[in-house]
């Protein structure tokens, strides 16, 4: 049985909280989060605006709640596996439920009112990083650095003027019939011999970006020492403390200079 008016919406369902933010994800999946409202939200449930008021409180709580549900979907960085390999499979599942819901990005580290999930995600993530024996300092710095890069390549995706890698092709040659050769040969080169080319998808760069930073980073932290670590000579010190890195090759014949802070 369905509501009139709302052909094919199945209301049979009882209204709770978890069904309101499943609606509300699903619409702004569909037309994004800023034209959200609880009227189009109700209508996209079959249900009252007044009938969504008695399970949140405003629009500012559906969307903590829609932030809460993204973050669980993300894996968290396994917790066998070496610091680099967990968090290369956090990094890439956090690209791919980003790429599932490109409204999310700006709103994922706004929230004033975090709750269990994002905070879990968080402690798991530094607790990777830590248990990798990474110095508190680059402990910060590697977590900083890989999800602006997650963040801003799905947001970079989620912007480009076109549907998916399968329309490049019709754009990259419009592109390409406006550009002269004489006055920006890098471009037309980039456009007509890579972005042209079967089999050419953007997103492809994302995992090669993402080996780039954790190899780097695991190089640079590894010259850094751990201000932080203390002794184990305590409960406490010892669930805290982290083992040593062992030092890579010096960089000062390069002339690389780190600084943690």
């Amino acid at each position: 049985m369905t509501m009139a008016g709302h052909a094919g919406r199945d209301v049979r369902t009882p209204l709770s909280t978890a069904r309101v933010l499943d609606g509300a994800i699903r619409l702004a999946d569909r037309i994004g989060v800023e034209k959200l409202t609880i009227r189009k939200l109700a209508d996209e449930l079959g249900v009252t605006p007044m009938a969504i008021y008695h399970h949140v409180a405003s629009k500012e709580e559906i969307v903590n709640g829609m932030v809460e549900a993204v973050f669980s979907e993300i894996d968290l960085p396994p917790v066998d596996d070496d610091w680099k390999t967990a968090l290369r499979r956090r990094c890439v599942s956090m690209h791919e439920v980003l790429l599932r819901h490109p409204w999310a990005p700006p709103l994922m580290e706004s929230r004033r009112s975090p709750g269990p999930a994002l905070l879990h995600h968080h402690d798991a993530v530094l607790g990777c990083l830590r248990r990798g024996g990474l110095p508190l300092p680059w402990a910060a710095h590697a977590y900083a650095v890989l999800d602006s890069y997650v963040y801003g390549y799905a947001m970079q995706e989620a912007s480009l003027p076109f549907g998916g890698d399968h329309q490049i092709g019709d754009l990259a040659q419009a592109i390409l019939s406006a550009i002269p050769a004489d006055q920006y040969p890098y471009l037309r080169e980039f456009t007509a011999d890579h972005a042209l080319q079967p089999g050419y998808h953007f997103g492809d760069s994302f995992e090669v970006g993402l080996d780039l930073l954790l190899d780097g980073l695991d190089t640079a932290a590894a010259t850094q020492p751990d201000p932080h670590y203390r002794h184990p000579d305590s409960q406490t010190d010892r669930a805290l403390a982290t083992p040593t890195r062992p030092r890579r090759t010096n960089h000062a014949a390069t002339g690389w200079r780190g600084n943690p802070l």
